[in-house]
């Protein structure tokens, strides 16, 4: 083993590719004067030194009390060297990224959901060199780059890995960043489980609820629950596909799909006897779970905002906590004519990018409540201002989320330092392998009894990869594994928007 590999291996670095030679030099000059100025850093960055833990061994008391986070050097002296990524099983396909720097210290950030990786990775050219602690000037440079929903996730996923560089580098974590926490746990919310009859689903229930601890539970109101029985709804038939199905996430290359047709120009409607199956869909399962648990909906089908009112209607003596994404998010005023129709709260914005596209529905009180994802709203900054804004005007803040435990971690910071939060969605609950793709930093559980919990001293987000967990659950069509991207290196263009 060389000297450079050794030296790896005391400071935890399994990938010596991650840091250059250079690099390491400047590592073991700074671990020669590591004794004289620990404390001073200690004391700085917070540490709490007392009883036996005073006497033991320098080294000892910088691995328990930096959570295995190396600080090589001052982080005014930090530098983006790279960006690489994995890309994980998760969501059909949901990528991981890990922003390296000169010192060592990487984030960890993802790309939202099913979204192309390339939307983070043609943003390296663009970071190079940056100090990744200016997280808000960095943000401002690429954050034209993002769009609406999925085309948000690269902005999001480097915004992310920045917050974790930053909260390491200081040594807190990433809520402490954003001005302190309201709570030390995270209230999650999951899907209600399916089933093929009524007994099966009560166990399901029961499992998820009582013993998984769940306290807030969201189902499907879907006109696909329909298929096959007469009368049901009016010009269905034409939308369907040769499965005979609504397929709402269908051929994405077929613009004129339904599941690329915009609410309003379907020309879908439900018949009494199609709201009438829907209602006892709705009240089978809020028999079942009783009223003391939130029960929130999604997921109806494309039919424009009359049949919502409708639905909604229907549904309203069920007291649900929201109805989700009724129609397309950028028709404010068909969101302002559902919300003063129904008492039950309306809610949309997994698919928005940054506050200025949410404030026209808080401005008009267009929803009850804001749903952002935070791998598409903007990242965490830009998702607790949207929260804060929310708030100053009435209206209660959910979170969307689909992802790995990533950005499941970047949502739970924000939540915990946002005051009208209500409950962040936990979309793989059931995928046994989930929370092991992620080891905590501070030893703490990821979830507990339908919490998430807060990580109250780790830096960063807390997390780190388990890399062998990770890599067994690749996505097939990807099965690299943080690799060098030197071909995202070059910037080819003159970015600037304005003359």
């Amino acid at each position: 083993m060389t000297p450079s590999e050794t030296y790896l291996q005391k400071l935890g670095l399994k990938d010596k590719d991650s840091i250059g030679t250079n690099d390491i030099n400047n590592q073991k000059e700074e671990n020669e004067t590591s004794r004289r100025s620990f404390f001073k850093r200690s004391a700085m960055g917070g540490i709490a030194l007392g009883g036996a833990f005073m006497f033991s061994p320098i080294e000892d008391i910088v691995a328990q009390s930096t959570q295995k986070v190396t600080r090589y050097g001052a982080p005014s002296d930090l530098k983006i060297t790279d960006i690489r990524y994995c890309l994980t099983a998760v969501m059909g396909g949901t990528a991981i990224i890990r922003i390296d720097t000169n010192q060592g210290v990487y984030g960890l950030g993802e790309v939202r959901d099913a979204a192309d990786v390339r939307y983070a990775l043609m943003l390296k050219s663009r970071i190079l060199g940056e100090n990744p602690c200016n997280v808000e000037l960095i943000f401002k440079k690429i954050k034209q780059f993002g769009g609406q929903a999925r085309q948000a996730g690269g902005v999001c996923a480097v915004e992310m890995a920045l917050w974790d560089i930053c909260g390491k580098a200081y040594n807190v974590p990433c809520w402490q960043l954003l001005g302190g926490r309201y709570r030390d746990k995270i209230r999650l919310y999951a899907d209600t489980p399916e089933s093929s009859s009524p007994e099966e689903q009560r166990k399901l229930i029961k499992y998820r609820t009582e013993e998984q601890g769940y306290t807030w539970l969201k189902m499907d109101v879907s006109i696909a629950k329909l298929k096959g029985i007469p009368d049901t709804l009016v010009n269905d038939k034409f939308w369907r596909n040769a499965q005979g199905n609504l397929a709402q996430w269908g051929d994405q290359s077929n613009m004129m799909s339904y599941g690329n047709t915009l609410h309003p120009f379907t020309q879908i409607q439900i018949t009494d006897k199609g709201l009438e199956i829907l209602q006892n869909l709705v009240e089978h399962v809020r028999g079942m779970v009783g009223y003391e648990i939130p029960l929130s909906t999604d997921h109806y089908g494309h039919f424009d905002y009359n049949n919502g009112i409708r639905l909604g209607r229907a549904l309203e003596k069920y007291r649900l906590a929201w109805l989700e994404d009724i129609v397309s998010w950028e028709y404010t005023d068909q969101y302002k004519k559902m919300s003063d129709a129904l008492e039950t709260p309306v809610l949309t914005g997994e698919d928005i990018y940054l506050l200025k596209y949410f404030k026209p529905l808080i401005d008009q009180r267009a929803v009850d409540i804001v749903h952002p994802d935070l791998a598409s709203s903007g990242g965490l900054l830009e998702t607790k201002r949207i929260g804060d804004y929310a708030e100053e005007n009435g209206i209660a803040m959910a979170m969307h989320q689909a992802g790995t435990p990533v950005s499941f971690m970047a949502c739970v910071h924000c939540a915990a330092a946002t005051q009208n939060f209500l409950a962040l969605e936990h979309h793989s609950v059931d995928l046994p392998w989930w929370e092991s793709l992620v080891k905590t930093t501070d030893g703490r559980k990821l979830i507990t009894k339908g919490f998430a919990n807060l990580p109250l001293a780790a830096p960063g987000l807390g997390i780190e990869l388990n890399d062998e967990v990770v890599k067994q659950h690749l996505h097939s069509s990807d099965k690299t594994y943080f690799e060098p991207t030197p071909q995202w290196n070059d910037k080819r263009s003159h970015d600037r928007i304005f003359s």
